[in-house]
C-alpha cells in the first residue's frame, strides 16, 4: 500500500508544474515520458526481454506518442517518409475536447501493454494512477475519455504497423542449433541457453536499407596457433589483471536481462535490465537536465529507441553470420580449463559486441540532440546497488561502455573496435535521415 501511494503521489508531482485554471492551460510534465520507459522496463526485467526484443518494445511506444504529437505539434514532423514502410497516421476522426500530450502518454502505454508479454497485468495499474492524477489537478472527466480514444486510435494504427515488421514470423523458422565446428560459437555455463534471436535480422528495420548495410569487415580468423592474431586475443582476455576500477565499470555496464548465480547447492537466476533499457535511462536523466520540452523528449527518446532497434538488428546480423566463439569458450579449451569471466557471458555469438555497437549508435544521437560535451551523471543502476557514475559526454560513455565487455571477458577486442564503428554508422544515418 505504501508503494502505490508514494507512485500516485509521485505521478502528481510530474503533473504539479501545470496551470489548472482551465481546461485549455492544463499541461503534462515531459517527464512523464521518462515514467513511462521506466515502466516498460520494469515489465521487460520481470519477463526477462532479450536486448533487441526490448528495442523493439520502446521503438512502437515511442512513435505511437510520437505521432499524437506530430498530428497536433508542428514543430514535430510525421515519420512517414522517413521509416521504412511507415504509413501517414490518420487523424482519429470526431474527437474534440482532449489533451494531445495526455493521449501521447496515453499511446506509448497502449501500445506497450499490448505488446509486452505481461504489459496489461503491470502497466493498467500506473496507467489509472496517470489519469486519477490529471483529474485531481482539474482534467475533466470528458478530456480524459477522449484523450483516451484518441490514444487508442493513433495505438492501433502503430500496433498494426509493428505487425508487419515480420517478427512474428520468427518462431516460424528452424530452431538454432550450434555448428560445431571448431571457432563456432557453443553455449556457455553456467546456463548453457540457447542463442538468442538468431533470426532477428529478418525483421523489418526502421531506417536501414537491410540489417546488412553496414556489414562489417569479417572478425580476425580463428586459430590455435601460438603466433596467430586470434591466439594473441585469447591471450590478452586471460592475462588481464582487472583493478577496482575497471571491476566497477564491468559491472555498471553488465546490462545482462538474466543471470545465473550459484550459492552452494543452489543456482540462483537475477534479472537485471538490458543494454537498451540502461540507455532509455539515461535518455531520461540527460532530457530532464537539458530542460527538454514535451514535444523534445518524446522526440529524443523515439530516435533513441529506433536507433537502438536497428543498431541491434545489424549486430545480430553479423553475429550469426561470423558465429565466433566466445573468450570463455575458447580460452577454458585452448589455454585454461578453469578460466572464468568476469561477467557472464551472454548467450549468443561474440562478434560484433551488441552493447559496443548500440552505446556508438546512441552516442552519435544524443550527441546530436543534446550536446557535443554534455556532462551528466548516470544513475541508472544505482536501483542494483552500483554507485552513479558521472561522464563529460556521451562518447566517453559510450566509449566505458564498449571497453566494459573486454574488463568483463566476454569479447575480444576486434569486437568491440569494429562494433564502436558499426554503431557510428547507424547512429549517423539515423541523425542525417531525421535532418
Amino acid at each position: 500500500m505504501r508503494f502505490i501511494i508514494l507512485v500516485f503521489v509521485t505521478t502528481c508531482l510530474m503533473l504539479s508544474g501545470c496551470k489548472t485554471k482551465d481546461q485549455q492551460t492544463l499541461d503534462i510534465n515531459p517527464e512523464t515520458i521518462g515514467q513511462i520507459t521506466a515502466q516498460m522496463t520494469d515489465v521487460m526485467v520481470h519477463d526477462v526481454t532479450n536486448p533487441p526484443l526490448g528495442a523493439r518494445f520502446f521503438s512502437y511506444a515511442c512513435l505511437a506518442g510520437y505521432e499524437v504529437v506530430a498530428l497536433n505539434d508542428s514543430s514535430i514532423k510525421s515519420m512517414h517518409g522517413v521509416l521504412n514502410d511507415f504509413p501517414k497516421i490518420v487523424r482519429p476522426y470526431g474527437i474534440e475536447g482532449f489533451s494531445y500530450k495526455l493521449s501521447a502518454a496515453l499511446a506509448m502505454l497502449e501500445t506497450a501493454k499490448k505488446m509486452q508479454p505481461s504489459g496489461k497485468a503491470l502497466l493498467q495499474k500506473y496507467q489509472e494512477q496517470l489519469l486519477d492524477s490529471c483529474r485531481t489537478v482539474g482534467f475533466s472527466d470528458e478530456v480524459l475519455e477522449n484523450s483516451e480514444k484518441y490514444a487508442l486510435d493513433i495505438s492501433k494504427q502503430i500496433l498494426k504497423y509493428a505487425k508487419a515488421d515480420r517478427y512474428n514470423l520468427i518462431s516460424n523458422f528452424p530452431r538454432y542449433e550450434p555448428k560445431g565446428v571448431e571457432g563456432t560459437w557453443f553455449p556457455t555455463p553456467p546456463g548453457y541457453f540457447p542463442p538468442v534471436e538468431p533470426y532477428f535480422n529478418r525483421v523489418r528495420p526502421f531506417f536501414l536499407d537491410s540489417a546488412a548495410q553496414f556489414k562489417p569487415v569479417p572478425p580476425v580468423a580463428f586459430s590455435t596457433d601460438k603466433n596467430s592474431e586470434f591466439y594473441k586475443f585469447m591471450k590478452a582476455n586471460y592475462e588481464v589483471k582487472l583493478d577496482q576500477k575497471q571491476k566497477e565499470i564491468a559491472a555498471f555496464w553488465d546490462c545482462n536481462p538474466f543471470a545465473l548465480d550459484n550459492k552452494g547447492h543452489l543456482m540462483v537466476g537475477m534479472k537485471k535490465i538490458s543494454p537498451g533499457s540502461h540507455w532509455m535511462g539515461i535518455t531520461d536523466i540527460v532530457c530532464k537536465q537539458s530542460k527538454a520540452d514535451f514535444a523534445k523528449t518524446l522526440k529524443v527518446n523515439t530516435a533513441v529507441a529506433i536507433g537502438m532497434m536497428d543498431a541491434f538488428m545489424t549486430c545480430w546480423d553479423e553475429k550469426y553470420r561470423s558465429n565466433r566463439i566466445r573468450p570463455e569458450t575458447a580460452i577454458r579449451k585452448y589455454i585454461d580449463p578453469t578460466w572464468t569471466p568476469f561477467l557472464q557471458t551472454p548467450p549468443f555469438p561474440e562478434y560484433l559486441s551488441g552493447h559496443s555497437v548500440v552505446s556508438a549508435a546512441v552516442s552519435a544521437i544524443l550527441t546530436h540532440f543534446i550536446g557535443d560535451q554534455f556532462a551528466y551523471t548516470d544513475t541508472v543502476e544505482e536501483r542494483f546497488g552500483l554507485p552513479a557514475r558521472d561522464f563529460k559526454s556521451f562518447k566517453q560513455a559510450a566509449d566505458e561502455a564498449a571497453i566494459s565487455r573486454f574488463y568483463g571477458g566476454i569479447h575480444f577486442m576486434d569486437a568491440i573496435d569494429v562494433g564502436m564503428k558499426q554503431g557510428d554508422l547507424v547512429g549517423n544515418l539515423l541523425v542525417d535521415k531525421l535532418k
